[in-house]
């Protein structure tokens, strides 16, 4: 078994590897430019919104009071007619990006923690590299992507953006893998 103070610099390294390389992914490559198409009509359906003050938040239409009213007739013909709608409506702010930078970093630090931690529980000291990306990379990519189904299952979030996004998740679980497995303690 390896201590996680042995880690240390496998965590932060990994996290700091899989931050810059989701930067690639996102800033510099074609990869994700396609995932939200512009809304028909945008301004007018921005102007609707901003009329009504809507908080922040995240929202689903039409929405029950509760479970007695969705069984309704009247609910039914509100799904019906439609549109159906999840939304998540942002604070009005600048699209600064260092609040969510930060965010994302240690999100990345916590997901190497728990690829750590089970891979140090499952490996000795000095154990084949290949074994340590094996067992850090699935669990980074547990951490990076399976959640990510639930949104497409129950939310219908578009399963193209899904499966990218699993894509990328499993570069990541590469990333950390590969890191733990080069800074496996010999």
């Amino acid at each position: 078994m390896v201590g996680l103070n042995q880690l240390w610099l496998a965590i932060l390294l990994s996290a700091v590897f899989v931050f810059i390389a989701s930067s690639i992914i996102h800033m510099l490559s074609p990869w994700h430019k396609s995932d939200y198409p512009i809304l028909p009509n945008q301004d007018r359906v921005l102007d609707a919104l901003r009329a009504l003050s809507i908080p922040s938040g995240d929202y689903m239409l039409p929405r029950p009071a509760n479970r007695a009213e969705m069984r309704t007739p009247e609910f039914a013909e509100k799904v019906k007619r439609g549109p159906v709608v999840v939304m998540t409506i942002l604070p009005n702010a600048s699209m600064a990006m260092g609040k969510t930078f930060v965010q994302w970093f240690l999100y990345c630090a916590v997901v190497s923690l728990f690829s750590a931690y089970i891979t140090s529980r499952a490996l000795p000291v000095a154990a084949v590299y290949l074994q340590v990306l094996r067992f850090a990379g699935a669990t980074a990519f547990i951490g990076y992507s399976l959640a990510l189904w639930q949104l497409s299952i129950w939310y219908h979030r578009s399963w193209s953006i899904t499966i990218k996004a699993t894509v990328d998740g499993l570069i990541y679980a590469l990333i950390t893998g590969a890191t733990f497995g080069w800074l496996w303690p010999r």
